[in-house]
């Protein structure tokens, strides 16, 4: 039997590698930008950790901006902050 290994991926903020699915993902595809929960999507991707530091950081050093070419819609930051609140 062999063991399912969970990628590794990094927090725009931190720089810390995590297990994929301990951080949120936002994707830039060509429907534009927005959180991806499956992390499943198609499309150029930007992982942060699951806390309000790191969240914070990352949008005060643009980092979600740098590694998806393109600002990031208060929608979509709004969204992230809920789905925060939801996973404690």
């Amino acid at each position: 039997m062999q063991d399912k290994r969970i990628p590794l991926r990094k927090c725009v903020s931190c720089n810390n590698m995590f297990e994929k699915n301990r951080l949120f993902r936002i994707v830039k595809s060509e429907n534009g930008i927005c959180l991806d929960n499956t992390y499943k999507m198609q499309g150029r991707g930007a992982y942060v950790c699951k806390n309000k530091e790191c969240i914070d950081m990352a949008i005060k050093k643009k980092a979600f901006n740098r590694s998806l070419k393109q600002a990031i819609p208060n929608e979509v930051l709004d969204s992230l902050y809920m789905e925060l609140e939801n996973d404690r």
